[in-house]
């Protein structure tokens, strides 16, 4: 007989995986929902449900995946629900895409990603995490130069010094952020 260990949040554990996943969970749940206010609720429900009820894992790894799963069920519950039909026109076919596997999973992926590299881009200067978030948003090195208000080859320079920096500490995701850069429109 196996034996599965069960694993209860302490409060300490709860709070700081709220502070540490609410953000992202919010970013994901507005993937389905395209409304951030009902999205921040639907995470604030998730959150209350797992403490209100107690709810035991098979072990820490398992929180993580609950948490993204009961957000998803959530967030298409309220697009399924009558009040939401009632004051939105959300076609058969655009939920039925939500509730794909594919779907769940690509955006999983991508806020996890994004986590990846902004944890990265944090460790860096001040400056060279501004201008590596402008390229990251498509500004070129004359359009960051004039919003910053430093000149194009500051701009290459601070970027070269944050993509040495940023290398080893990206290089072990190199192929997840390559597929997110590819598949995101």
């Amino acid at each position: 007989m196996q034996n599965i260990e069960i694993y209860q949040l302490t409060l300490k554990e709860y709070k700081n995986l709220f502070d540490n996943l609410y953000t992202s969970l919010c970013l994901f749940a507005n993937k389905y929902l395209d409304n951030i206010e009902v999205s921040k609720d639907v995470v604030q429900d998730v959150f209350i449900k797992i403490w209100e009820d107690k709810v035991k894992f098979k072990n820490e790894k398992t929180i993580k995946s609950y948490l993204y799963t009961s957000v998803k069920n959530k967030s298409l519950d309220y697009l399924k629900s009558k009040h939401y039909k009632s004051t939105n026109h959300f076609s058969t076919e655009e939920i039925e895409k939500l509730e794909t596997e594919s779907f769940f999973l690509r955006e999983v992926v991508i806020i996890e990603t994004s986590n990846i590299i902004e944890n990265a881009i944090n460790t860096l200067p001040n400056r060279c995490g501004q201008i590596v978030r402008l390229r990251i948003k498509g500004f070129t090195n004359l359009e960051i130069a004039n919003e910053l208000g430093i000149s194009i080859n500051t701009v290459k320079t601070q970027k070269k010094i944050a993509y040495k920096r940023l290398k080893p500490l990206l290089k072990e995701y190199f192929v997840l952020i390559a597929y997110i850069f590819s598949s995101v429109n």
